[in-house]
């Protein structure tokens, strides 16, 4: 569910027309909607609590959208963060999310990074492979602390909606194996500057079956079983998120209760912390990018461009993994639809968000809408072809603030000087 719906012939999010922010921001613009937000992030909550796994750590995963007004509006539900670098810890940081509900992740942390979350105290860091835990622990002890640690297993389980999300499979560079993970849990224990706490898992991402993510949790809990029939302490299992959302194209994703009656039943008895991290199924369907036609470029040979202000450098996702999105225009007009190629005005062919879609007539000025756009949209965008990165806004009942500023050309030329022999 999500709140972008017409009301008095356009588009609006919540009770905002987006006419009206296009009209004071400009476009391309990044639109969120609280009330989506806090949906979402509640109903997991919730689903998972009345499924009896209470006391669950949700760490919203902070790639999907990492603005600050964005992981202020969940932290404050209670939502914990999963972040990939210190930059995502200074994020949570500064929504106000303590470090005892960040999670540390990512192959390749460097010895600052590390250094950077002891110092904080986040709740957990996870090790990806036997040499990332020996700098952790070489790191807390040269801090003299002492870093809690889950060990990030691979299942070789293949999920996910494009290759390019499958994080679960042997041939991935996520995590280590399960032969691996007692071995290394093993060694951690005894070392000095870290404490295990328990293992960790995420097998991809917009996964639409359940099928696999019972797979790999059914084998996470056997993990944990030997582990403790070992002499160790596992007092947290991390199951990570992956969970799909509709894309309007794709298979319709299990609803969270279908999946935490999965992970209840599969976990049943089984005396441990969960820990959850959640980023597309909360952030996606709480955005659109709202972008205007330039021009409607008719070719003789029968193609019909539609040319917008946003490019690919806003919305990379169908550029790098072809990914579909709905695109609704703000003020629909009547007629029969006609068939375009939704382009941006980027100097390649890549950017193309879409060929053959059937809309309703569009014609230079209109409004349209990108749906579903609210992760890893505004968080993958760039400066490309030295176009101003595109702004944020957040959206609450009838109000509205821009939540990231567009840079002017000024702001964007300031941040460079030139080698001093130029």
């Amino acid at each position: 569910m999500n709140h972008f719906e017409l009301s008095g012939g356009e588009l609006a999010c919540e009770d905002v027309p987006l006419t009206r922010i296009a009209d004071a921001v400009g476009t391309p613009v990044y639109v969120y909607s609280s009330a989506t937000l806090e949906r979402h992030y509640t109903v997991l909550r919730d689903t998972l609590a009345g499924a009896g796994l209470k006391d669950s750590l949700i760490a919203y995963a902070v790639k999907a959208n990492s603005n600050v007004a964005v992981l202020k509006t969940l932290g404050r539900l209670g939502a914990g963060a999963d972040t990939v670098s210190e930059g995502e810890i200074r994020r949570a940081l500064a929504a106000g999310i303590p470090p005892g509900r960040i999670v540390f992740s990512g192959v390749g942390k460097t010895t600052a990074e590390i250094a950077f979350a002891l110092e904080t105290g986040v709740a957990e860091i996870n090790i990806e492979s036997e040499p990332e835990l020996d700098l952790v622990n070489a790191t807390a002890q040269g801090l003299s602390r002492r870093a809690e640690i889950a060990i990030r297993v691979n299942p070789d389980v293949e999920a996910g909606g494009h290759a390019k999300i499958s994080t679960g499979k042997a041939e991935n560079k996520f995590g280590v194996s399960f032969d691996e993970a007692e071995r290394l849990y093993a060694k951690a224990a005894n070392l000095a500057g870290v404490r295990p706490v328990g293992v960790a898992c995420h097998i991809g991402s917009q996964i639409t079956d359940l099928a696999p993510m019972e797979a790999a949790f059914v084998k996470m809990r056997g993990l944990v079983e030997r582990l403790r029939s070992e002499g160790h302490t596992v007092e947290r299992l991390d199951l990570g998120g992956g969970l799909g959302v509709p894309y309007f194209n794709q298979p319709t994703p299990p609803e969270p209760d279908a999946y935490a009656a999965m992970i209840a039943r599969v976990m049943r008895g089984l005396d441990i912390q969960f820990a959850f991290e959640p980023g597309r199924m909360i952030a996606a369907n709480a955005g659109v990018l709202l972008a205007r036609v330039l021009h409607v470029n008719e070719r003789p040979e029968g193609r019909r461009f539609l040319v917008l202000d946003a490019a690919m450098n806003d919305l990379v996702r169908p550029a790098m993994y072809d990914a579909y999105h709905d695109i609704r225009p703000v003020k629909p007009r009547p007629g029969e639809p006609v068939v375009y190629d939704v382009v941006g005005p980027i100097c390649e062919t890549g950017d193309t968000f879409t060929r053959d879609r059937a809309l309703p007539p569009l014609e230079a000025g209109d409004l349209v809408a990108f749906m579903s756009a609210g992760a890893y949209g505004a968080s993958m965008s760039s400066e490309y072809n030295s176009r101003p990165l595109v702004p944020e806004v957040m959206v609450k009942g009838a109000d509205f603030a821009v939540v990231r500023p567009r840079p002017t050309y000024e702001d964007m030329l300031a941040r460079e000087q030139p080698a001093p022999w130029l």
